[in-house]
């Protein structure tokens, strides 16, 4: 009763504390709260207020200041945005990958993807699949997938790799038996991506806000839907640090939703949410295609 209490006498969240929340959002992991999202954040770090029963944000706010193992940060960014995903989300990179990149890795030694912000682990999984599609289970030894994201909550889920059975609808009887082993008892119902095929996925705990320029070089980058949540400058800064992890002639994916109208970038565009890094005897001679 007294937490129900404690809960109902949480004060608003005021133009203050918002810019606290907001200014610590940014600062960590870039994350742009623009005036406006007041309301979301007070339903939300409300919520997390009453599960872990402190007595008002400021003392919320304190909390996740003081905490220096970063826990309490990743929760409050997992409560500000969404972990939405699912297998082979946004088709047309997937089509894109199967025609355009895969003819070109065919006689690669390694084929190095990195999958950002990859939430609870069903894009790089897709990834994998699709590979496996094309080359075959022996090109396990040289596929090499990065899957990266700031919380340990979706990380935790990802390196299980158990999902609810409707979330592979979409996959083939031949695909299933292949690639996943199929839950029995308790677990009926429920499908696990095979220790051969989660080994070839190396997941890591990633701020994208710190410095990755030890990663890569890659083929494919797919940092999708991440950019929304970011301001101009911030999404500017990115794309460069995302293209210098490109290898030249590599690919990024982002967002359907998202565009790199507006900023700087070295890459070029080739379709809607898809660009590449331009081989070094171009970049000159295209410096100004990479505007769109």
């Amino acid at each position: 009763m007294s937490s129900l209490l404690e809960a109902a006498d949480i004060r608003p969240l005021s133009a203050r504390e918002f810019e606290q929340f907001r200014r610590l959002a940014y600062e960590k992991v870039g994350l742009d709260l623009r005036d406006g999202k007041e309301t979301l954040v007070s339903a939300r770090l409300g919520k997390k207020i009453r599960e872990l029963h402190f007595r008002s944000f400021q003392e919320y706010y304190r909390h996740v200041v003081e905490d220096r193992t970063g826990e309490a940060l990743t929760a409050l960014i997992d409560a500000l945005t969404t972990n939405h995903t699912s297998f082979f989300r946004e088709p047309a990179h997937f089509e894109f990958l199967r025609n355009t990149i895969q003819p070109q890795v065919r006689g690669r030694e390694q084929i190095a993807i990195w999958s950002a912000a990859c939430s609870t682990g069903e894009e790089p999984y897709s990834i994998a699949f699709e590979l496996l599609n094309e080359f075959g289970e022996p090109a396990l030894s040289k596929i090499r997938i990065l899957a990266t994201d700031i919380s340990t909550r979706v990380l935790a889920t990802a390196q299980r790799g158990a999902y609810p059975a409707d979330r592979f609808e979409g996959m083939s009887p031949l695909q299933l038996r292949r690639y996943l082993l199929r839950g029995e008892q308790r677990y009926a119902g429920w499908y696990r991506v095979k220790p051969e095929v989660r080994a070839a996925v190396e997941f890591r705990r990633l701020n994208l806000m710190e410095n990755f320029s030890h990663l890569g070089p890659f083929v494919v980058i797919f940092c999708r839907n991440v950019m929304i949540y970011f301001d101009k400058p911030t999404q500017e800064d990115l794309v460069q640090r995302l293209a210098r992890c490109l290898e030249p002639g590599g690919y990024l994916f982002i967002g359907h939703a998202e565009s790199l109208n507006g900023i700087e970038h070295p890459l070029q565009y080739l379709q809607p949410a898809v660009y590449r890094k331009m081989e070094a005897n171009h970049t000159s001679a295209q410096r100004g295609l990479g505007r769109r």
